[in-house]
């Protein structure tokens, strides 16, 4: 490790690792078609950068797809399906991105690829600010192997590639918690540009992502800790001095996240009955404020949790837990668990481990409150803390520890290099990443379903895969809003979920679920599990559940030859 000191060494390193993830993720992004979620961010970013309205922002405020939508301004002759009905209702963004994307407009693989590229950067942002960070908390040496751990994550791979809000709701919660913690590292005064920049980020990420507020309740917990630098005042002055700096700056934050709304000012939009009596009032970003309603009355889930081959309505507790040890490799949780034990055993960096281990806990508790148990991707900003702490193995006070040939940098130089080939070996299936130990990818649809593995990203695939083996059709069972017939692909639709004329087919299913008729059925690892249906009645595709698949389109699509 002594190498990485070198400057010139670090620089040459972390230019080299970012062009390898470029590589990577432009690689593997051109060739996933696109995800369930990706043309409702689309089609709801670029309707707000046309028309300056954030109608269309009820559940996820506008910041992050008018990032990812500004490429398109590039793209003058697309179309917004502004003058169809699905414009003016409430819940309208399905429909309105189902037109805009498959109907109005023919240019689906060049849209998609432009509107993924911003998220790509901010991608890369996360594991500068990382860098940065690391080298604050442990010294240089650290630096590196964070920025490694950041790009080349199977999970932060996966959604640093897709137009969704996930990496920007990430990226945003951590330059908060890190301004934060510079804010709290000065003792005794306000310093006014370091509480400005925690300011604007917490802004950005409450304008990112609605669950970015759940970090208020982790960012005031942090705050009461004496995990920062003492000054020469009592200890509950300087706690004072922090709940206020957090205070004022949360104030400051809804105002940034109005700015991101575009100054919106209009009637509220509240359904529920205690608040619907607000409605006649006016104020700023109504749709916000009616986001939030929304998201309180999802608490409790609005789809069936599938985990381990059981499923449930109500989700489970440690369902954000079990997935982050199924689709974390095996070499980081054992790196964790090795940081964990000499960063608190060692007094000099006891605190700094205690910030990121609450943070990171933290939000993994709030997300284990909720029974919206249907991807990893949602506690996605509790995981570069852990990366974090990671790299903390490089930090110059454990260095005796271990002895020579066994020393945390030696090991932590070992893993990084480990996660870096796996994101090689996985290429390009990163959203389908398991660890071997559950039996890799290629056994993750038995473990979790939807954005876990499938998420709609291998319909390209499909297609090439039928003309590799000159197959005509294929019986489809499709799980994701992709249209199949834009791309020419010849099929029979079977039960599905995502466009309508798979779903409605789950109660009229065009095959005899005891005894499928002959053909090629291609069925989504998500739908092989019938997600509309109650459990008594998931006996549609329970022939196929019961045999192993003759072979597969990357790990989300099951090919099943019935003779």
């Amino acid at each position: 490790m002594g190498m990485v000191n070198r400057p010139y060494f670090r620089v040459w390193a972390t230019v080299l690792a970012l062009l390898l993830y470029f590589w990577l993720a432009v690689g593997s992004l051109v060739g996933d078609s696109p995800t369930m979620d990706e043309q409702n961010h689309i089609a709801r970013g670029l309707a707000f950068l046309r028309t300056g309205d954030p109608r269309l922002s009820l559940e996820h405020p506008p910041l992050i797809n008018s990032l990812s939508a500004l490429p398109l301004l590039t793209m003058p002759e697309l179309r917004l399906p502004t003058d169809h009905p699905s414009w003016e209702r409430r819940e309208g963004w399905y429909e309105f991105a189902d037109l805009f994307l498959w109907q109005y407009n023919h240019d689906v693989g060049r849209v998609v690829f432009l509107a993924r590229l911003p998220i790509l950067l901010l991608a890369i942002a996360l594991a500068l600010a990382g860098y940065r960070f690391a080298g604050m908390l442990w010294g240089r040496v650290a630096a590196l192997p964070a920025l490694v751990l950041l790009l080349f994550e199977p999970n932060l791979l996966a959604h640093g590639r897709y137009a969704t809000t996930d990496m920007g709701g990430t990226l945003f919660t951590f330059l908060a918690t890190f301004c934060l913690w510079r804010l709290w590292q000065v003792p005794d005064r306000w310093n006014w540009r370091l509480w400005a920049a925690a300011a604007l980020c917490m802004g950005l990420a409450f304008g990112s992502k609605l669950s970015a507020l759940g970090f208020g309740a982790i960012w005031f917990v942090l705050a009461l800790l004496p995990l920062y630098d003492e000054g020469h005042g009592r200890r509950s002055r300087e706690i004072i001095l922090r709940i206020s700096q957090l205070a004022v700056a949360g104030v400051t934050a809804l105002v940034v996240v109005w700015v991101t709304f575009g100054l919106e000012w209009g009637s509220f939009k509240f359904i529920t009955a205690s608040l619907s009596p607000l409605n006649q009032w006016a104020g700023p970003m109504p749709t916000f404020w009616a986001g939030l309603e929304q998201i309180a009355l999802l608490g409790g889930g609005r789809a069936t949790a599938f985990l381990f081959g059981r499923f449930s309505e109500n989700g489970w507790a440690l369902y954000f837990p079990a997935a982050f040890v199924v689709k974390t490799p095996v070499v980081l949780i054992a790196l964790l668990g090795l940081s964990v034990v000499l960063l608190f055993k060692c007094s000099a960096t006891r605190s700094r481990a205690l910030f990121l281990v609450l943070t990171a806990a933290g939000f993994y508790l709030l997300a284990m409150q909720s029974a919206l148990n249907i991807g990893y991707r949602h506690v996605l900003p509790a995981l570069p803390y852990l990366l974090l702490l990671i790299a903390g193995l490089a930090s110059p006070e454990l260095s005796p520890m271990l002895g020579r040939r066994l020393s945390p940098r030696r090991l932590l130089a070992g893993g990084t290099l480990v996660v870096v080939l796996t994101a090689l070996w996985i290429y390009p299936h990163y959203l389908s990443y398991f660890s071997p130990a559950v039996g890799g990818p290629s056994n993750g649809y038995r473990i979790l379903t939807d954005s876990n593995v499938d998420w709609g990203q291998d319909l390209l695939r499909l297609k090439t895969w039928m003309t590799a083996n000159a197959v005509e059709s294929v019986k489809l069972g499709w799980f994701g809003t992709a249209d199949p017939q834009y791309y020419g692909l010849a099929h029979e639709p079977l039960p599905g979920l995502g466009r309508d004329r798979f779903f409605r087919l789950w109660w009229e299913p065009p095959f005899d679920p005891a005894d499928p008729e002959p053909g090629i059925y291609a069925i989504s690892a998500s739908s092989l599990w019938e997600p509309p249906l109650r459990v008594e009645e998931k006996k549609v595709y329970a022939w196929f559940r019961g045999r192993k698949p003759d072979a597969r389109v990357g790990y989300s699509i099951l090919i099943y030859y019935v003779r």
